[in-house]
C-alpha cells in the first residue's frame, strides 16, 4: 500500500509515462498526467500499458504533463506553502513576535546567532 503515491510522482520526474490504479491517493496524486484503470481489472491494465506503448503522440504527452506534475510536488514549494500558511496562522493568532521566513538563514539558524 502507497500512502501518497511517491512513486509515481518520482515516474513523472523521471520522464516515464505513467499507468495507474484509480484507487487510494493516485488519482489525485497523477491528475492529468497518468492514465487510470481499475486495479482489479488485468484486462485494462494489460489494455491501458499497450496503448501507451503503441501512441508516440500519447506517451509523450504523459511524459510532458508528467514533467509539469511532478514540478507541484518539489520540496521547495512545499516548504513555501508551509510557511504561508504558517505566517497566516500566526496572523490570525495576534502576530506576536516570532521567527518569521526570512529570518531563518541557509544554515538553519534561526537568527539571534549561534
Amino acid at each position: 500500500y502507497e500512502g501518497f503515491g511517491l512513486p509515481v510522482v518520482e515516474a513523472m520526474a523521471c520522464g516515464t509515462p505513467v499507468v495507474c490504479s484509480n484507487a487510494s491517493s493516485l488519482p489525485e496524486v497523477a491528475g492529468d498526467a497518468a492514465l487510470l484503470v481499475d486495479p482489479l481489472d488485468v484486462e485494462a491494465l494489460a489494455a491501458t500499458m499497450e496503448r501507451v506503448l503503441g501512441d508516440d503522440k500519447l506517451r509523450a504527452e504523459l511524459i510532458e504533463r508528467g514533467f509539469e506534475r511532478a514540478r507541484k510536488f518539489s520540496w521547495e514549494r512545499c516548504a513555501h506553502e508551509t510557511l504561508a500558511v504558517l505566517e497566516e496562522a500566526g496572523g490570525l493568532l495576534g502576530g506576536g513576535e516570532g521567527v518569521r521566513g526570512q529570518d531563518v538563514h541557509e544554515d538553519g539558524d534561526a537568527g539571534g546567532g549561534g
